[in-house]
């Protein structure tokens, strides 16, 4: 046996200290900023959290399709959410990242990388406090959200994987009408 898979086996999971899992319900959001909006994503569909990293050009791609990564063989599209939702374009920083998601549509599963300005926090939303987005002067199509909730008086968009990754709307331009 490799003493890696020894140190797992060998490890003591403390219970301790149960009062934080006892008192949570709903579902845990990865949250991630861009263009100064916050939006979340079920914890669940995140595959990893890549630094910035160029990605092969495709051409006659939208404008939002940042090319394609080699994820340890393989080859995963990357849209820059930014450009995706017609946001105002900023440099990419050291905060900037690629948030490899997952989405498993027609028992196929889905990578797709999104590029987001900074990963922010995760949070444990109820399903109860998630209101539907209000539909007011959005550049961002509403097939794309599950709706908004108030964390810590701020505005938490929930995005919709399924339609967001969906390969028929990443032909349309960025407000998915097609």
């Amino acid at each position: 046996m490799s003493d890696l898979m020894h140190v797992i086996q060998e490890q003591e999971i403390d219970i301790s200290n149960t009062d934080v899992l006892d008192h949570e319900t709903g579902t845990q959001y990865l949250s991630f900023i861009v263009g100064g909006e916050i939006f979340a994503v079920d914890i669940l569909s995140v595959q990893e959290i890549r630094a910035w990293e160029s990605p092969t050009f495709l051409p006659n791609s939208p404008t939002y399709v940042k090319g394609v990564l080699n994820l340890r063989g393989t080859i995963v599209p990357v849209i820059d959410l930014r450009n995706r939702f017609d946001f105002k374009q900023i440099e990419y920083s050291e905060t900037t990242v690629i948030i490899i998601l997952k989405n498993t549509s027609l028992s196929k599963e889905r990578l797709m990388g999104c590029v987001v300005d900074g990963v922010s926090d995760v949070l444990n939303i109820d399903d109860e406090s998630i209101n539907e987005l209000p539909n007011n002067h959005s550049n961002i199509d509403t097939r794309f959200t599950e709706g908004v909730a108030n964390v810590d008086e701020h505005a938490v968009t929930l995005l919709n994987l399924a339609n967001l990754l969906s390969l028929k709307l990443i032909q349309h331009p960025f407000s998915g009408q097609g």
